[in-house]
């Protein structure tokens, strides 16, 4: 599907901001996206639910939303209920592949259902699991949130008494929290658009791990696109990309991460439904390499509005 007349997208709503932790960054995505659909004709309106949701969008006569929410509130299902209800249709994945994507357990679940690998993981719902995870996985381990985005609350741990500080700053972000294999090799992401996996991205940082400051602050985390993997591996591992984002009920655009282990096979961590757009973004680096600017692919982004979301429902 593609729309060739701005008229067509009608008026739409720019989603941005929140109330998550990940508001700074949603503003930052959502202003580039804002000004990319003006300078093209888009009648667009910023939107902020902090400032006011569903009175805005009544009122304001919208034809459509472009969700450049990060994190809860704008990625894990919540405002893509609220637009249904409202009858707006909406850019990304609906209801159910918003919420499980979100739930880093669920996700994870998904993906072993569907033949795909991912780190050996326990969910730790007190202190007192610790010591019978520790056993079972071994270290190094990652501690993270369960439903939280941009690394925000993860940390690696290497023995038990770091484990233990880990998970008590990961429980005051979510009362579940996951607790994985950490797995040693390069990282990678895939962003999907529409049917399509684009070309894939290899991260490299000086940090321990790419963590919130090397995603969004620092200037010498450096990404490689091509990611320099033999053209048939890279094709292999695109394929399982979507297989990831399909299991996990995803539609319309997203990414992918995963991790090479010491063997070569990719270990799968999580899908993002709507990862970010910034200036250190990944989706428009990988979407430079077909070609598209910034701007026409957050025009492309806002053609998934368009298109069947939840099998079975109609936009």
């Amino acid at each position: 599907l593609q729309i060739k007349d701005a008229s067509q997208f009608g008026k739409v709503a720019v989603l941005m901001g929140g109330w998550s932790a990940e508001r700074d960054i949603s503003l930052l995505t959502g202003s580039a996206v804002l000004r990319a659909l003006l300078a093209q004709g888009v009648d667009a309106h910023k939107i902020d639910p902090q400032e006011g949701f569903q009175r805005a969008l009544l009122d304001g006569g919208f034809d459509r939303a472009f969700i450049a929410l990060h994190g809860r509130g704008g990625e894990d299902g919540t405002v893509q209920g609220a637009l249904e209800f409202l009858g707006i249709p909406y850019t990304g994945s609906g209801v159910l592949g918003s919420a499980i994507c979100m739930d880093k357990v669920r996700c994870k679940q998904l993906f072993e259902a569907h033949g795909l690998q991912t780190p050996g993981y326990f969910l730790a719902a007190s202190l007192a699991d610790l010591e019978h995870i520790a056993t079972r996985l071994g270290f190094p381990l990652a501690v993270k949130p369960a439903h939280e985005g941009s690394s925000i609350g993860l940390n690696k741990v290497d023995d038990f008494a770091a484990l233990k500080e880990a998970y008590a700053v990961a429980v005051t972000l979510d009362s579940q929290v996951l607790v994985e294999q950490w797995i040693d090799g390069p990282e990678y992401t895939a962003a999907i658009l529409g049917e399509r996996v684009l070309p894939m991205i290899r991260i490299e940082t000086p940090n321990l791990f790419y963590d919130y400051e090397a995603k969004y602050v620092s200037e010498d985390t450096r990404f490689h696109c091509p990611c320099g993997l033999p053209g048939d591996v890279e094709e292999r591992l695109a394929e399982d990309c979507m297989t990831a984002f399909t299991a996990a009920s995803a539609r319309g655009w997203g990414r992918v991460d995963f991790m090479l282990d010491d063997t070569g096979a990719a270990s799968f961590l999580e899908v993002n439904t709507v990862p970010g757009l910034t200036s250190h973004s990944l989706v428009p680096m990988a979407a430079r390499q077909l070609g598209y600017g910034f701007d026409e692919l957050a025009w492309r982004i806002l053609e998934t509005s368009l298109v069947e979301n939840e099998p079975g429902g109609e936009r």
